[in-house]
């Protein structure tokens, strides 16, 4: 980009985009043209130290090696005093320095005149409790009267989203391109995709003589087009602002009907379609996080027998809360689609340091729950929250079976419904022990906005169930009161904008354990099972039922809190 040289009058460049359009490429670009046109120092920031490894590793090492008016400016790392490593790169004039979001001191290191700043909506809010990263970062080039700033980032959500903030401070610039019919100038917009849903083969639609234009044009359109600003306030003339989505991703790599494919795939889940929103289209996604209205929820509850697997329902998933004098459960059936039952609902009385009351959990997971379709199932996962008494909870997860049982903790600022999970249990020497306890954060945020889009949702028109739709047995109003109260709000902490979930009542058990059944489905796999693997599940459970229906006792008793149902 001619606005990054150093004959630019512009101190500040953002850069929104969709991917496959090569906004981080050009960053590298730029660093390979200061090591050799202008040097200076310079300071490189991804969003955590570790991928700014990575990134010194796969992309800058390998420009350098192959970029021979570069191989004879950076010594070679193996030579002595050479000034090269990970996260340094020394040649005459100049150095730069990489380093991650998550580090204050990397941050503050040195003053710099040229900054990249990589993937920013992926920055932490905080960088070791000393400011907004992003923050930290541009003051370093405060001394430069000459400074440069390039700004990157794909968005994320409307309202957190650094590069949108950025953006719409800037003259907003959109790619402008010809149509090959009329030479009409138009954006290319995801309304103007036509395609046919049986093979997936997309073209544009022109705005203005409504031809269609095959993808092969894109590249005489892409040759002949140019950016136009749209903002005429722009808060400074230093700086200018991109957008670019990932229509215009050259022909060979992201295609029209690539993006088609991928929101065929993606449009019926609130998660996917919201990844394809901020990749594709390169703007932000909207969270639809107000509580749905409890009133609602209750007049729409079901016949169905509380503690009996419904019809549809073929495995079965529990979510745990740990409070101070008893265990709250939910026992959750799951579906094709993620359709799900609530089959039953469990307040265990008693303190979690007395042993008595993990007793009484394990009978919960030993237990078998009778079905409609006369076929007995067990519980597959049981997620329990290990926030609170830690140890207690971890003592009798290590009497469990290892696959049915998996200890859990929420956070808030997780990008993904589940992490992978990590050991607890160490040695003397401080080393993870095999076969230690192995906790899962669960990202209750993003499964708090799934949920609550679930719950708005009615009956398709012919009676059949949407994708994540949920049953309710006849409950009382305490427990829908329960599971809707939170909602999602915007708070401003330290000068940027927050969101996050705040109760609206003190009590609000019902929405974390259902969260925790959430998640052990999650970590069962259910979300990516084909028609293939759930034909298995039901035809096995019905293999099995065979056998178990003629060995069929008698149930045991079951005393169950009897203040939640009608």
């Amino acid at each position: 980009m001619d606005e990054l040289s150093p004959m630019s009058p512009y101190e500040k460049v953002v850069f929104m985009k969709g991917a496959q359009i090569g906004g981080t490429e050009a960053g590298n670009n730029w660093v390979g043209f200061i090591i050799d046109q202008a040097p200076g120092p310079m300071l490189v920031v991804q969003p955590t130290v570790e991928m700014g490894k990575r990134w010194s590793k796969g992309r800058l090492a390998p420009l350098i090696e192959d970029t021979l008016c570069l191989r004879d400016k950076v010594k070679d790392p193996r030579s002595r005093d050479s000034g090269n490593t990970v996260q340094s790169k020394e040649f005459p004039g100049g150095i730069v320095v990489i380093t991650g979001a998550n580090s204050a001191v990397g941050l503050r290191s040195m003053p710099v005149r040229y900054l990249f700043l990589d993937e920013v909506d992926a920055y932490p809010p905080d960088a070791d409790s000393e400011g907004d990263p992003l923050t930290l970062a541009i003051q370093r080039t405060s001394t430069f009267a000459r400074r440069k700033i390039f700004i990157v980032s794909t968005p994320t959500v409307k309202g957190l989203s650094r590069i949108e903030k950025e953006f719409e401070n800037t003259d907003q610039r959109y790619y402008f391109v010809p149509c090959p019919h009329c030479g009409h100038f138009q954006t290319l917009k995801w309304e103007g995709i036509r395609y046919d849903s049986s093979n997936l083969e997309a073209s544009y639609a022109c705005e203005q003589c409504k031809k269609l234009i095959p993808e092969h044009f894109k590249t005489q359109m892409l040759e002949k087009g140019e950016w136009r600003a749209s903002n005429q306030s722009a808060i400074s003339d230093k700086v200018v602002g991109f957008h670019i989505n990932s229509l215009y991703s050259p022909v060979g790599w992201l295609s029209w009907s690539a993006c088609a494919l991928n929101y065929e795939m993606a449009k019926d889940d609130e998660q996917l379609l919201k990844a394809w929103t901020n990749t594709t289209l390169g703007l932000t996604w909207e969270e639809k996080g107000d509580a749905p209205d409890w009133g609602v929820l209750f007049d729409r509850r079901e016949k169905y027998k509380i503690g009996v697997v419904p019809h549809g329902a073929y495995v079965l998933t529990a979510g745990v809360d740990v409070q101070n004098d008893r265990l709250e459960l939910e026992i959750v059936g799951w579906g094709k689609e993620l359709e799900s039952w609530s089959v039953d609902y469990r307040v265990i009385y008693g303190s979690p340091t007395d042993t008595k009351t993990w007793a009484q959990l394990s009978d919960v997971l030993a237990e078998t729950f009778e079905s409609e379709d006369g076929i007995n199932r067990k519980i597959s996962m049981f997620a329990l929250d290990t926030g609170f008494s830690t140890q207690e909870a971890y003592a009798w997860i290590r009497t469990q079976p290892f696959h049915n049982v998996m200890a859990i903790k929420g956070t808030d600022n997780s990008l993904v419904p589940l992490n992978a999970p990590t050991k607890v249990d160490v040695n003397f020497r401080g080393k993870k022990i095999r076969g230690s306890v192995r906790l899962w954060k669960v990202g209750v945020s993003i499964l708090k906005g799934e949920l609550y889009g679930w719950l708005k949702q009615t009956r398709n028109e012919d009676g059949g169930a949407p994708r994540g739709y949920m049953h309710f047995p006849e409950y009382n109003t305490e427990y829908f009161k329960q599971l809707t109260a939170e909602q999602l709000v915007t708070k401003i902490v330290k000068g940027y904008p927050k969101r996050e979930w705040q109760k609206t009542r003190d009590r609000n058990e019902a929405l974390d354990f259902r969260i925790y059944a959430r998640a052990a489905a999650i970590a069962l796999g259910i979300d990516r099972w084909t028609d293939k693997k759930w034909d298995q599940v039901i035809g096995t459970s019905n293999d099995d039922n065979s056998e178990q229906s003629s060995q069929r006792t008698e149930p045991r008793r079951i005393i169950r809190s009897k203040w939640m149902t009608r």
